[in-house]
C-alpha cells in the first residue's frame, strides 16, 4: 500500500508497481492508511511522512504498537539526519528522501520484501519441476523459461508461496489486484487457465468450491 498526499506521485509509483506485478492500494490520507493498513495484510507499505489527517510517524509508530509486523519504507521531502532517526526510532524499516529514482525505490522494495523473507531466504521457490524466481521474476519449466505477464506472475507467484495449500479465489484477487478492483472475479479463472496452458494443464488444481492448489509437481 501507498500512503501519499501527493496524487500524482502516488499514482505515478502504483502504476509503475502495477507493471512490476504487484497489487497495489494508494490512500491520501494517514488515518486512512492506517485503517485500512490495520484491517488487511500487506506484504509492504510505502509512507509518506507529511500527510494530512495523522502524520507518517505516527501513522508507523501506531501500527509498531499494536504488533504489527509489515515492513515499513518511509518517504519525506525532508533530508536531515534528526528526520531519518525519528523515523526509524518509530519502526520505520527503510527510508527515502525526495525526490528519489524510481529504480532505487524498486530495489528497496524488493530488499525490504526478501529480508521478511528471513535470514538466507533464497527468492527461488522449487516444486518440483518448477522453478519461479521470485526476485529476478522468471518462471522455469524442467530447462526451459516459460515467459509470463506481470499479472500471470503474480498469480502463480502466490500459487507457488502457499505451495499445498488451497488458496481462494478471494485471496489472490486481494493479493494480485487492488482493493478497488470492481470487475468480474471471475478474473482469476482466466489467468489460471492461462497458467495452464504455458505450464501444464494438472500443475494448478481446481478445489471445487474452495479455490486452486498447486500440485501435479511432476509430469
Amino acid at each position: 500500500m501507498i500512503v501519499e498526499d501527493e496524487k500524482r506521485l502516488a499514482l505515478s509509483l502504483a502504476k509503475g508497481l502495477t507493471a512490476e506485478g504487484y497489487a497495489v492500494d494508494v490512500v491520501h490520507d494517514g488515518r486512512e492508511g492506517l485503517h485500512r493498513a490495520t484491517e488487511t495484510t500487506y506484504d509492504l507499505l510505502i509512507l509518506d511522512i507529511m500527510l494530512p489527517g495523522m502524520n507518517g510517524y505516527r501513522v508507523c509508530a501506531a501500527l509498531r504498537a499494536a504488533g504489527h509486523d509489515v515492513p515499513i519504507l518511509m518517504l519525506t521531502a525532508k533530508d536531515g539526519e534528526y528526520d531519518e532517526a525519528e523515523g526509524l526510532d518509530t519502526g520505520a524499516d527503510d527510508y527515502l528522501t525526495k525526490p528519489f529514482s524510481y529504480v532505487v525505490l524498486v530495489a528497496r522494495i524488493k530488499a525490504l520484501l526478501r529480508r521478511r523473507q528471513g535470514p538466507g531466504a533464497s527468492p527461488v521457490r522449487v516444486h518440483g519441476d518448477l522453478k519461479v524466481d521470485t526476485a529476478a521474476r522468471r518462471v522455469y519449466l524442467g530447462e526451459d523459461e516459460v515467459a509470463l505477464t506481470a499479472k500471470e506472475f503474480a498469480v502463480l507467484e502466490h500459487l507457488v508461496l502457499r505451495a499445498g495449500e488451497v488458496v481462494s479465489k478471494a485471496d489472490i484477487l486481494e493479493h494480485v489486484w487492488d482493493f478497488a478492483y470492481e470487475g468480474d472475479p471471475n478474473i482469476v479463472e482466466v489467468y489460471v487457465s492461462a497458467l495452464r496452458r504455458k505450464l501444464r494443464a494438472g500443475l494448478i488444481r481446481t478445489v471445487r468450491g474452495a479455490g486452486y492448489r498447486l500440485d501435479g509437481a511432476t509430469p
